[in-house]
């Protein structure tokens, strides 16, 4: 029967079209193409559709093709199912229709559903395509499974393609991961590591339809071939800014459970920004069109990307969002989720080309429009006197514009005060323009380009995963390197309440935020717009408050004011010192505490004395200055590289000597104390800054140490009784000798810590803290609510 219709049907195709036109003159071997999740939604908007196109395509290319639909469901009801999906595929309108409606009915022919539910199901659709392949002599060139199912089936699935469903005759196979891949960097690395079991590197093409998007695909090209005219211009000295811009006019509704355990960032900034990010920001490879070159390129500026803090980013949720979270998943009528439906992100760049531009990455839902578009925004150097309107006073800029919007269709747009670009291969100038401004400019102002054929995202991933190019794809080394910048942001937000937004036009300029120092923060205060979180505590509940902790002063705050508070009587220290000796000489501790501290003083405190300050460590760990574990280093990336300040007034600690760390016999803890001697009077410093730890350490000095071995000594080698490797520290000897010390103490973790300490006595082998006691100087306790009050 099949191959009657097959006769009869080249019969009447070639009657119609020369058989040339049709078919090739040699064949290049069958593909079986499985799509598993064949009935969901995204097969159903995208999949089938993507893969008829590509069909239509080849059929005059010599390759044969038989299509799987999988899914759980029982034959009787998949059927029905995949046959109403199959009869609403479309015809290109550029398509000869009468042909297509002939290579539709053909392809209708050529699909089939299968329920792909157990071993033994695969392992049967195994022995049908192999039985196929013999019945009509057909040279298998490969297979392809499409996994358009949730993430958590990927590994079973992975395994059961591989016991029991690759080609056995030298063809290649293909397995397409849609994401997410993973939740954060240690589930994407469980993931990766599961899948590689079953399935190798270059099997595995882990989608993300963004890079399928024209105007996103066309981004590298488009740097490649006007090289000689951006590379002047795009670096730190000439952009002023680069926006990546993802805006959503829905909801989630329908996806509300997946979306409230995974969030805007999760969802589309960790993936499809993060990409065009890399696209923009990458160096040009020499040969664009080599996959490998390519991904090499990104993970190379993964490396490079500066840490994300709290302060980094910006996040909202939008009214109905808890509602319709409890709604859809029978939530508890006192439950409150913190996930966010808006985000801004400002992410910098530690490399000479980009250093100091800000890369906005801005994405939510329940907004004014839909629109995507990436905006490099170029400074321009030009002061024009009267006529404001020459060309040469206008905005500069470049802009790669995904779709929707005002222009509706993908376009590259390049204002004309640039310069005028090379016409991307397939694109088309435009050179009528509507009444329409888009981002501050007349579209008259802008040389436009768009496709001449537009096509969908997953139409042109799905011909790129049979060409077998991954560059279009992500790699396992690059979604660990994204994964692994996100995730301390994302931990760091998973305890934070988003402000609330009404969505749609309503919310104005409500989610408006700007940018300080490389912090983020919204323009508008909040305003309470639900009565779901009444109860909860107002930050404005407790002013700042003064009394006494353990026989000396304590300032209490929440953490936010008690960091501003500590960073201005530090100032008045400072100018103090400055003004009486003119010198001020601080030394700071390590660890996460003192970073808030660090990003205020960089931020606000731009009348600093920088320039007469001399920094000092309290303590240090035996790790090179530039690890991550460097006490230095964190003062250096919060603090240091923002501020102005002599190279000679920064004292490290000399733990590297002689390319070995803290050994003794290099005498690093003698040299610090020499450099002390010589510098600081009468090794009095003016200011130091104090930790605790859990168990009641400070600096470096650890409980049931040996402190009478350091009591004629200002610096010492301790050890951490947890890690045998040894640290660098002041002594008490030269702490208490300080002017001035302050004790930070921050975060719900410590609230126990703090009221142990309170009821102890002085104990110095089980509580090195009790044995700060200024012999002359001043000793202060900064502790937030967190910590005071738990």
């Amino acid at each position: 029967m099949k191959m009657n219709f097959f006769s009869a049907f080249f019969f009447l195709l070639v009657s119609l079209y020369p058989l040339p036109q049709i078919l090739a003159k040699e064949s290049n071997g069958h593909i079986s193409v499985v799509i598993l999740g064949a009935t969901g939604d995204l097969a159903r908007k995208y999949l089938w559709q993507g893969f008829f196109h590509h069909y239509m395509e080849q059929v005059t290319n010599g390759y044969s093709f038989s299509f799987y639909g999988g899914a759980l469901a029982e034959a009787d009801q998949g059927n029905p199912a995949l046959f109403e999906i199959l009869k609403g595929l479309r015809c290109p309108s550029e398509v000869d229709q009468q042909k297509c409606a002939l290579l539709k009915e053909q392809f209708l022919k050529l699909s089939q559903y299968r329920q792909l539910r157990t071993a033994e199901q695969y392992s049967a659709l195994h022995e049908e395509i192999n039985t196929q392949l013999k019945q009509e002599e057909l040279v298998e060139a490969g297979r392809l499974f499409y996994l358009s199912v949730p993430a958590f089936a990927y590994v079973e699935i992975a395994e059961r393609i591989n016991s029991s469903c690759r080609p056995t005759t030298g063809g290649w196979l293909r397995v397409v991961l849609e994401k997410p891949f993973g939740h954060d960097y240690d589930s994407a690395q469980s993931l990766a590591v599961d899948l590689e079991k079953y399935l190798r590197q270059d099997e595995m093409y882990r989608i993300d339809h963004y890079l399928g998007k024209q105007a996103v695909a066309q981004i590298l090209p488009f740097r490649h071939d006007n090289a000689k005219l951006l590379y002047p211009l795009w670096n730190r000295h000439h952009v002023e800014k680069v926006e990546i811009i993802l805006k959503e006019t829905l909801d989630v509704k329908g996806r509300t459970q997946f979306y409230n355990q995974y969030g805007v960032i999760r969802d589309v900034i960790q993936n499809h920004l993060t990409e065009i990010l890399m696209l923009i920001a990458m160096e040009i490879p020499y040969n664009v069109n080599d996959p490998q070159e390519v991904l090499g390129k990104k993970l190379k500026l993964y490396t490079n990307l500066q840490d994300l803090s709290r302060r980094s980013a910006v996040v909202g949720q939008y009214q109905n969002f808890n509602f319709e979270v409890k709604e859809e998943l029978n939530k508890t009528v006192d439950y409150v989720s913190n996930t966010a439906t808006f985000a801004g992100v400002a992410v910098y760049i530690e490399n000479v080309q980009w250093d100091g531009v800000p890369f906005i990455l801005t994405s939510g839902k329940a907004l004014d429009e839909r629109v995507g578009y990436a905006r490099i925004v170029f400074r321009n150097p030009t002061f024009c006197v009267q006529n404001e309107e020459a060309m040469h006073c206008k905005l500069r800029q470049v802009i790669f514009y995904f779709g929707h919007g005002s222009l509706q269709h993908p376009a590259i747009l390049v204002s004309k005060s640039l310069f005028k670009p090379i016409l991307p291969s397939g694109w088309k100038e435009v050179t009528e323009y509507p009444e329409l401004t888009l981002l501050g400019q007349p579209l008259s102002e802008y040389y436009i380009y768009t496709p001449v054929t537009q096509s969908e995202p997953y139409t042109i991933l799905i011909s790129l995963i049979f060409q077998g190019k991954h560059d279009s794809f992500v790699s396992t080394e690059n979604l660990l390197a994204s994964w692994k910048f996100w995730s301390p942001l994302l931990h760091s937000l998973s305890l934070h309440m988003p402000r609330l937004y009404p969505g749609g036009n309503d919310n104005n300029n409500f989610l408006d935020f700007e940018l300080k120092g490389h912090e983020l923060s919204f323009i508008q205060e909040p305003v309470v717009i639900s009565s779901n979180i009444q109860d909860e505590i107002s930050v404005d509940s407790f002013q700042i408050t003064q009394g006494k902790y353990r026989q000396n002063e304590m300032v209490s705050a929440w953490a936010e004011e008690l960091i501003s508070r500590l960073s201005a009587d530090l100032q008045k220290i400072a100018e103090e010192s400055v003004k009486n000796s003119g010198q001020f000489h601080m030394a700071l501790s390590g660890g996460s505490t003192p970073i808030a501290l660090f990003q205020r003083l960089a931020l606000h405190h731009y009348t600093f004395p920088w320039k007469k300050t001399h920094f000092w460590m309290v303590d240090e760990r035996c790790v090179p200055l530039d690890d991550s574990g460097s006490n230095f280093k964190t003062l250096h990336d919060y603090l240091l590289q923002y501020i102005k300040v002599p190279y000679y007034n920064i004292h490290p600690m000399p733990v590297y000597l002689n390319q070995r760390l803290c050994v003794e016999e290099d005498s690093g803890a003698e040299a610090y104390e020499k450099e002390i001697l010589k510098l600081v009077n009468d090794t009095s410093f003016d200011f130091i800054l104090l930790g605790v730890g859990d168990d009641g350490h400070t600096a470096s000095l650890f409980k049931n140490s040996k402190f009478e071995m350091h009591k004629d000594k200002l610096v010492a080698l301790t050890e951490s009784p947890s890690k045998p490797h040894q640290r660098m520290s002041l002594t008490f000897s030269a702490i208490n000798k300080a002017k001035n010390i302050t004790v930070l103490i921050t975060g719900k973790a410590k609230h126990e810590m703090i009221t142990q300490l309170s009821r102890v006595k002085d104990d110095a082998k089980k509580w090195p803290i009790t044995a700060v006691k200024p012999t002359s100087g001043k000793l202060i306790w900064y502790i937030d609510y967190d910590a005071l009050l738990g």
